[in-house]
């Protein structure tokens, strides 16, 4: 659930069928991903807030993950209106920032947030076992649904695995420090990890292959799209159509 606050929630993208909501993000953020004008970098912005709107979503959770996001983002700004060539705007002894660079920061910027936001809107108002569903709906091969699901599961596992074994060393006296002593007990502690986690994949696999699993998962909450599901398919098409007409009428 660490990852997973924004789907809980009783708005109708949270309904939505989530095979519905990762084929409208997939299609809108491929769009604003190749965009190279402005004008449809603004429009995808717009309709990722109308879909956070839309979605009840508690904007202080989603105002600090835009702002991590952003906070990579910023280095781009240092760097690239000083390194990209173009006509120059400021100017100040051997550095200068260009009109140009300035402007594919800006467009880079909007961009990310926008795709950020939708994808908040849309994958995210599900589950990953609901996500694992909605993968299944766009014929996603069931070998990486699996891989998904059982990737998200047990990753925290292994992070409690280390952290079990990163105390057990401290209680022995390990204490970090920039020495060899150092990076060879963090190399023992992470090749432990991951004998560790073989041998618990090992027998997770065992124990449900004695369960008679086939490779398949059996979701309790399988549905086919309702009619308002298509709808809203079709209006994201929609949408990412619309922005593939302006990308393609500006250029």
């Amino acid at each position: 659930m660490q990852f997973e606050q924004f789907s809980q929630g009783d708005s109708f993208l949270h309904r939505l069928h989530p095979g519905v909501k990762c084929a409208g993000a997939l299609a809108l953020t491929m769009v604003l991903a190749l965009s190279t004008h402005l004008i449809t970098a603004l429009s995808g912005l717009l309709i990722g807030i109308l879909l956070v709107l839309l979605a009840g979503l508690p904007m202080g959770l989603v105002v600090r993950r835009v702002l991590v996001v952003n906070g990579f983002i910023l280095f781009l700004w240092l760097t690239l209106p000083l390194t990209y060539p173009g006509t120059p705007l400021l100017s100040y002894g051997m550095f200068s920032i260009s009109r140009e660079g300035v402007m594919l920061s800006g467009l880079i910027t909007i961009k990310a947030n926008a795709i950020l936001l939708l994808l908040i809107a849309l994958p995210a108002t599900s589950s990953i076992a609901e996500l694992g569903r909605g993968l299944e709906f766009l014929r996603v091969p069931a070998k990486l649904r699996i891989l998904l699901l059982f990737s998200y599961r047990y990753i925290f596992v292994i992070n409690q695995e280390y952290q079990r074994l990163l105390r057990a060393a401290k209680l022995r006296g390990f204490t970090a420090r920039t020495s060899m002593h150092t990076y060879r007990t963090f190399a023992y502690l992470f090749g432990m990890t991951l004998v560790k986690s073989h041998h618990r994949a090992t027998r997770v696999y065992e124990a449900m292959v004695l369960r008679g699993f086939t490779g398949r998962f059996h979701s309790l909450h399988a549905s086919a799209p309702r009619p308002v599901d298509m709808v809203w398919l079709a209006a994201l098409a929609a949408a990412a159509a619309g922005l593939t007409v302006m990308e393609i009428y500006n250029g």
